[in-house]
């Protein structure tokens, strides 16, 4: 029987309420346990890793990542898409269905797992179509779907725009405790727009996208669900309005829940002065009072994850004109450096909460067998240096784009290792 062991690493377990100096040994595949005497207790391991000075977390889960394949395989592929997950920490990652064809049928989802299979890199959860084809008309073949293998439903790039279309989904996808992934966003407000409607878009002449926009339809989908009891996870909220409404809709009881990007507790729209398209995703870059309140909101638990968005496009594409541009950023191998950066070493939140929002709870709202590192659990495990100082450079990245506006930034705290059921599959090179 194969054995690891993780040896005197700070283990951060929000599933157990775990945080302290331990031992974590794996045998075939599974977390055997967590304690003081791993060693002691199997004689000597297979593999012995020395963590001394770590964080050892349960397998990093991102739930919101655009692979692009099928169809836009300038853009990423699953093998490169999912090779720059595990150099960023990622264990597992959530696709997202607006691919070329979309991923609304069986076989798309059985592509996908044989595709994520062959590469032998990270876990591939498949999200898929609230409708069919994208396209808002009717629903998707959900049951179908499901009996697949597809752990949610989402028709993100684009918002479910019927509110009869989102009601049935809601109700259908209840009856199989499936969440809907949410994009948030009144098209008629935001149609045109290339950044944040405000002061800096007034001064740079750029149509903007205001904060309304999606404050309006998730105060629309918020009401759905409380009227179906359905499960709405709303996507990249961006505004501080946004915030205030899952909030409340969570004091009232309602199955809400909410994730932020690293983009929007980092960037404002004053990045745009430059005209770089580098900056340009969608929801847009907000204010400064937006990022305090996205950061207010992860660290009291109103938004529940940290999801990245990962949306690579080619370089062509993003060398356009602004408003021609392509939405979208890089995020899988700069999500951690920016959150510890931005959240943890700011004292706006510590480790445990920074891995229950990065690992227990997008695995919990998704339903998947990982996040903890519990006896018997999969041995999804994450080591992360909370004190490396690194460079971003794009050129080193393992996804087959380099759209992100954080070359060239440094950054604190970066994952040295990542370990997909018992066996390593990165490693942090020495520099």
């Amino acid at each position: 029987m194969a054995t690891l062991l993780i040896r005197g690493g700070r283990v951060v377990d929000p599933s157990q309420g775990l945080d302290g100096v331990h031992d974590v040994l794996v045998r075939d595949g599974l977390v055997v346990g967590v304690g003081s005497e791993g060693a002691q207790t199997i004689g000597k391991a297979d593999e012995t890793i020395d963590a001394t000075g770590l964080v050892v977390c349960p397998g990093l889960v991102d739930m919101h990542v655009h692979l692009r394949e099928p169809g836009r395989e300038e853009d990423e592929t699953i093998e490169t898409g999912t090779r720059a997950a595990l150099a960023g920490g990622f264990t597992s990652v959530a696709c997202i269905p607006n691919t070329e064809p979309p991923i609304d049928t069986q076989s798309t989802v059985e592509f996908i797992h044989q595709k994520a299979a062959r590469a032998d890199t990270c876990n591939v959860f498949v999200v898929g179509c609230v409708s069919r084809d994208r396209a808002g008309k009717e629903l998707a073949d959900i049951g179908q779907l499901v009996e697949a293998g597809a752990v949610a439903f989402s028709d993100d790039g684009a918002p479910v725009y019927d509110a009869e279309l989102m009601r049935r989904a809601l109700e259908y996808c209840r009856m199989f405790d499936k969440p809907i992934l949410a994009h948030e966003e009144v098209l008629e407000l935001s149609h045109g727009g290339v950044m944040h409607e405000g002061l800096v878009s007034l001064v740079l002449g750029l149509t903007g996208m205001p904060a309304a926009a999606e404050e309006v339809m998730i105060g629309r989908d918020i009401a759905l669900a409380e009227v179906t009891g359905g499960r709405l996870h709303v996507m990249h909220v961006s505004t501080a309005g946004g915030v205030a409404l899952v909030r409340a809709a969570k004091a009232r009881g309602a199955r809400v829940t909410a994730e932020a990007c690293p983009h929007h507790f980092t960037l404002t729209d004053e990045c745009l002065r430059g005209f770089d398209s580098n900056f340009k995703m969608s929801p847009p870059l907000r204010t400064a009072d937006d990022v305090e309140a996205i950061m207010a909101g992860l660290a009291d638990g109103t938004l529940d994850c940290i999801a990245t968005d990962h949306a690579p496009h080619a370089r062509e594409k993003k060398m356009l004109e602004l408003d021609r541009a392509p939405m979208g950023i890089l995020g899988l191998e700069t999500a951690v450096g920016l959150s510890v950066t931005r959240l943890v070493n700011t004292g706006r939140i510590g480790w445990p909460r920074l891995i229950e929002a990065m690992s227990t709870l997008p695995a919990r709202i998704l339903g998947v067998n990982r996040g903890t590192l519990r006896p018997g659990a999969i041995a999804d495990i994450t080591l992360i240096d909370p004190n490396l100082v690194w460079q971003v450079d794009v050129r080193k990245f393992c996804s087959k784009s380099v759209n992100s506006p954080f070359h060239g930034w440094t950054l604190t705290g970066r994952a040295v290792a990542t370990i997909v059921a018992g066996r390593v599959k990165y490693r942090l090179a020495a520099s």
